[in-house]
C-alpha cells in the first residue's frame, strides 16, 4: 500500500510488544484476543519492503514471545538451554517472515491487500509446521492455535486442526492491520470490510457443530495424581516414594464414595520409574494397587533393553490387569530431544552438564498410541488413545491413534521438573484443543498436576492444582465418529505448503525489477 512504513525504531518496538502480547494469549492468562493483536503488531513491523528486515523483526518478535513462553525450560534445565531453544525457535520465525516478505512482492498479491492477509496466514502455518518437525523431531510449543482454547475459533479445530486455526489467527491479525491502512488511505468500503471479515469469522466459528454424544457407550475412568516431595529434577531421585504415592492415591480413589464403579484407573507418566515387570518391589506395589482397584490399571514406567551397541530406554504406558500383571504396553514414539535423549551429547555438555542426568537415551516406539482396555460393563475392549506427555503437541501422532480406533484420549504426563511454571497448564490447553480436533473426551493426568477432565467439545469439566496429591473419577463418552479434521489428515498442511511455495516463487519471479536489484 502507498502509506509509508513506520520508522525502524517503531517497527522494532512493535515486534517486541507483539511477541509479549501474544504470550499473554496462552495459559496462565488465556487472553486469547492478544494472539490476534500480537500478530497484528508483527505485521506492522514487517511492512518495510525488505526480506532482511522482516527476518530481523520476526526474530525480535520470536524472542519476545518464546523467552517468557518457554520459561519452564529454564526451570527444568537451566539458562543456556532455555536461551538456545528460544533462539532456535525464533530463527524459524525469522525465516518464515523472510519468506513472506518475498511472497507479497508477487504481482498477484502486490496490489491486493485483502488477499495478502490469508496468504500470510498460510505462510505462518507452514512455518509452525516446520517447527513441529525440525530440528531433532521438532518443538511445536507456542503455535497460535494452542492459544485459542477459550476462543470462538476453537471449533475450527474439528475442521482443519492446528494448521487451520493458526492460519486463521494470523489472517485475522493481518486483516486488522489491513483495515487500518485502508482507512488511512480513505478507502472506507474496503477498510471496513476487513474488520467485518474478522467479526464474521469469529461468529461463524461458533456455529461449527461439536458432537459430545456417547456413540460407543460410556466408561468410568479414575485418575491418580500422586504428587512428589519436591519440585524439580530431584523428584526423579525418589522413585519409590512417587510409586507409593500413587498406590496410596489409588486406594483413596477406590475408597472415595464419589468414584462409583470404575472401569479403568490411570496413572501418569513416570508413576513408577522402577519397571514393575522386572523389579519385584515395584511389582508388589503395583499389584497391591491393581487388586485394590479391581479393574485394569494403566501406568507409566520405563523399560530398558540392551541393544547391539548401546543400552536403550523406552517410555511406556503399561496395561496392568489384577492377578495377571502386564498385558500390553505403548512406547512413546517421539522422545523429547535434550530431555529424554541427548543429540550431539559431547557438544551439548559444553553448554549444560544437565545432559549427563540422561545417562541412557530414550528411543522411539513404533506402534500407534492405542491401548485395548477390557471393560467388563461393555463386554468388549475399548481402544484408549494414550499419547505421552509432549506427544500431545504433535498433530499426526494423535490423529493416527484416533483413526486407528481410539474412542477416548488419555494424556499421561510428568510435570515435576517444571515447578510452578505455566508448562502444565499450557499442556492442558493442548489437550483441550485435541479433544475438539478429534471429538474425543480427554483426560490429562500428571504426577503433580495440572490434571483434568475434558469433554469432546473442549469444555474443561474439572481440574486439579499443582503439587497436590489428588484423585478424581469421571464417566466419559466413548465416540467412534471421525471429525472432518481427521478425515482430511495432512491435506491442509500439504495444500498450505504448496501455496506458500507458489507464493514465494511468484514473488521472486514477478517482483519489481528495482526490488530484485536491491536485494541481490
Amino acid at each position: 500500500m502507498p502509506t509509508s512504513p513506520p520508522s525502524r525504531l517503531t517497527t522494532v518496538v512493535a515486534a517486541i510488544l507483539g511477541g509479549l502480547l501474544t504470550d499473554t494469549a496462552f495459559p496462565q492468562r488465556n487472553w486469547w484476543p492478544m494472539a490476534i493483536l500480537g500478530f497484528a503488531l508483527l505485521v506492522v513491523a514487517m511492512r518495510r519492503d525488505s526480506a532482511r528486515w522482516a527476518a530481523l523483526v520476526g526474530f525480535g518478535w520470536g524472542l519476545a514471545f518464546f523467552l517468557p513462553h518457554i520459561w519452564f525450560a529454564n526451570e527444568a534445565v537451566g539458562v543456556i538451554p532455555w536461551l538456545a531453544l528460544s533462539v532456535a525457535e525464533s530463527g524459524i520465525v525469522a525465516a518464515t517472515c523472510a519468506v513472506w516478505a518475498w511472497a507479497r512482492r508477487g504481482s498477484a498479491l502486490r496490489e491486493r491487500p485483502l488477499l495478502q492477509a490469508p496468504t500470510l496466514g498460510v505462510v505462518w502455518a507452514v512455518g509452525e509446521q516446520v517447527r513441529q518437525v525440525w530440528p531433532f523431531g521438532g518443538f511445536p510449543w507456542g503455535r497460535l492455535a494452542f492459544s485459542q482454547t477459550e476462543s470462538p475459533l476453537l471449533g475450527l479445530a474439528s475442521l482443519g486442526g492446528a494448521p487451520l486455526v493458526s492460519a486463521v489467527v494470523a489472517t485475522l491479525g493481518a486483516l486488522l492491520v489491513t483495515g487500518v491502512l485502508l482507512l488511512r488511505e480513505a478507502e472506507v468500503l474496503r477498510g471496513l470490510l476487513a474488520p467485518a471479515i474478522v467479526a464474521a469469522v469469529l461468529g461463524a466459528s461458533l456455529l461449527v457443530p461439536l458432537g459430545t454424544n456417547a456413540s460407543g457407550g460410556t466408561m468410568r475412568i479414575g485418575a491418580v495424581q500422586g504428587n512428589v516431595a519436591e519440585p524439580g529434577l530431584g523428584a526423579f531421585a525418589n522413585a519409590y516414594e512417587v510409586l507409593s504415592n500413587h498406590v496410596a492415591g489409588t486406594e483413596a480413589l477406590v475408597a472415595d464414595p464419589t468414584s462409583g464403579d470404575l472401569d479403568l484407573v490411570v496413572w501418569p507418566e513416570n508413576a513408577s520409574d522402577y519397571n514393575p515387570r522386572v523389579n519385584a518391589d515395584a511389582q508388589a506395589l503395583v499389584e497391591q494397587a491393581s487388586q485394590a482397584a479391581g479393574v485394569p490399571l494403566l501406568i507409566g514406567t520405563d523399560r530398558y533393553e540392551d541393544g547391539d551397541e548401546i543400552r536403550e530406554r523406552y517410555n511406556e504406558m503399561v496395561l496392568w490387569m489384577p492377578g495377571e500383571g502386564a498385558t500390553f504396553a505403548y512406547a512413546k514414539q517421539i522422545p523429547a530431544a535434550f530431555a529424554e535423549y541427548i543429540p550431539m551429547r559431547d557438544v551439548a555438555r559444553v553448554f549444560s552438564d544437565a545432559v549427563d542426568l540422561v545417562s541412557v537415551d530414550m528411543v522411539p516406539g513404533s506402534e500407534i498410541a492405542v491401548v485395548p482396555v477390557p471393560v467388563a460393563a461393555l463386554e468388549r475392549d475399548v481402544p484408549v488413545g494414550t499419547v505421552i506427555c509432549f506427544e500431545v503437541a504433535y498433530d499426526a501422532l494423535i490423529r493416527e491413534a484416533v483413526v486407528g480406533g481410539a474412542e477416548v484420549l488419555v494424556v499421561p504426563t510428568n510435570n515435576a521438573s517444571f515447578g510452578y511454571t505455566a508448562e502444565s497448564e499450557q499442556q492442558l490447553a493442548m489437550s483441550r484443543f485435541r479433544a475438539v480436533e478429534h471429538g474425543r473426551a480427554t483426560i490429562q493426568i500428571s504426577t503433580v498436576g495440572v490434571s483434568g477432565v475434558i469433554a469432546p467439545n473442549g469444555v474443561l469439566l474439572s481440574s486439579t492444582e499443582l503439587f497436590t496429591a489428588d484423585h478424581f473419577a469421571a464417566s466419559v463418552p466413548l465416540r467412534t465418529e471421525i471429525t472432518v479434521s481427521d478425515r482430511l489428515g495432512d491435506a491442509p498442511v500439504v495444500v498450505f505448503t504448496l501455496l506458500t511455495a507458489l507464493a514465494f516463487l511468484a514473488g521472486v519471479a514477478t517482483a519489481p525489477r528495482t526490488v530484485r536489484r536491491v536485494r541481490r
